[in-house]
């Protein structure tokens, strides 16, 4: 088959399957911004869904069936396609409905940055044909200066996770306004269930434990071997999954490099250490983990300190690593980090505080210190409780920040002091904004 019968056989059968209907989510993509529309985020997270919703709002203002072109290429078939063939994209529409103008159809490119080349043809298809285009990928390359260069500032960009408490929530029927008792205790056992089993959609909706861990170890696989083998022309999958797990297995844990290679060398592995910092890197760019850099007045020691890992999905994490005694407290502090990522306003970042004490996240700017949080499973034993309090203590002391959060598991309370009220909250209301 060739890729213009492939394009072809996929715009058909997008639109035979068209309306699909979908749980909705918190992000919605705009449907005739005239501008690019960019979704990124990791595989599977629901990034072609949000595009599906944005169908079926097209659908619902007018738009015909046939005026949809959508086209996944995490697909085998397009792994030979080169830069030279998007112009059959083109070709195979108008082939197919010679009566519809090109500047009324709708665009939907799934994972496109696996083609070399896309962005010249995406920037092209805009500035000539067609304003509604679409395009999602899992992966950082289409964050980089070199994209927003070569498509002029055109892209409006989204960024999409797996689900937040609140969709889990709404995935499972689970009432989150209520203030009966009775839903409450359903709400807190809900969140705990969270905290372990992550936001993958598809894995959210799976009733079998099984299948679960099939499903996320299937994704797993999906990222080691064609997000970073494949693309990155990465040798030996093993060292990869390797580094990886030691990365996850440490994770809210300042992480060393330099300890994983010379554990590896240890154990007779020919590996050198650049080749250790390119796969963290990389499993950053895929998403699958994030880089969080230590707070430092200095530039200097802030960037040469060592950075702490977190993943993307806790139940991922759970599904390729042995099971922990620490995991409570890992898995929940991951699952904060998640949620003060997806709601972090553009400007800031996220960072960790370590001086005599410790504060797990510092939400700054480049000029200020905006918010610190403090992540705290249990807080009910005393010298756990100081702990907590004189670690969110020192780092406004320092930073000069006034917003203090300490979110725990169940407590609730406000503890006057002398740099500010600190709020202990308990983390579903926390989660869900009440």
């Amino acid at each position: 088959m060739t890729i213009k019968e492939t394009i072809k056989s996929l715009i058909a059968l997008k639109q035979e399957e068209i309306p699909v209907s979908y749980n909705p989510r918190e992000v919605e993509l705009p449907i005739d911004s005239k501008k690019i529309i960019t979704t990124i985020g990791v595989r599977r997270c629901g990034k072609s869904t949000l595009m599906e919703l944005c169908i079926e709002r097209l659908l619902k203002s007018g738009v015909s069936p046939r005026q949809i072109a959508w086209m996944g290429f995490d697909d085998e078939r397009f792994d030979q396609m080169q830069t030279s063939d998007f112009n059959s994209i083109l070709e195979a529409y108008m082939e197919m409905f010679p009566d519809i103008p090109i500047k009324d159809v709708y665009f939907f490119f799934d994972e496109i940055q696996r083609i070399e080349g896309w962005e010249l043809f995406v920037m092209r298809l805009s500035k000539h044909y067609s304003k509604h285009i679409f395009i999602s990928g899992s992966n950082a390359d289409m964050l980089s200066e070199e994209l927003n260069t070569a498509l002029r500032g055109w892209p409006l960009e989204y960024k999409e996770y797996p689900l937040s408490f609140k969709e889990y929530c709404q995935f499972k029927g689970i009432p989150t306004d209520s203030h009966l008792e009775k839903e409450l205790a359903l709400l807190r056992s809900s969140f705990d269930a969270f905290v372990h089993e992550g936001g993958y959609p598809e894995v959210v909706l799976e009733p079998s434990r099984v299948m679960k861990d099939k499903l996320l170890q299937g994704y797993f696989n999906a990222m080691i071997f064609r997000d970073l083998i494949d693309r990155y022309k990465l040798s030996n999958p093993e060292r990869v999954k390797y580094v990886i797990k030691r990365l996850m297995a440490g994770m809210t844990k300042p992480a060393s490099i330099n300890a994983i290679y010379n554990d590896m060398r240890s154990q007779g592995r020919k590996v050198t250490k650049d080749d250790l910092y390119d796969i963290a890197d990389k499993t950053c760019s895929i998403f699958l983990l994030y880089k969080v850099t230590k707070f430092d007045l200095s530039f200097k020691k802030e960037t040469s300190a060592l950075p702490k890992y977190y993943c993307v999905d806790n139940g991922l994490r759970q599904s390729v690593l042995l099971p922990g005694k620490d995991d409570d407290g890992i898995l929940f502090e991951n699952a904060v980090f998640l949620h003060l990522l997806r709601n972090l306003p553009d400007g800031q970042k996220i960072c960790y505080y370590l001086g005599d004490k410790e504060c797990d996240f510092v939400i700054q700017t480049e000029t200020a210190v905006n918010q610190l949080i403090q992540v705290c499973w249990d807080m009910k034993d005393k010298d756990t409780r100081e702990r907590e309090l004189n670690g969110i203590r020192e780092a406004a002391a320092l930073t000069g920040c006034r917003d203090l959060t300490i979110v725990t598991r169940d407590s609730e309370e406000d503890v006057q002091d002398a740099l500010g009220i600190i709020h202990i909250v308990p983390a579903w209301k926390w989660f869900l904004g009440r």
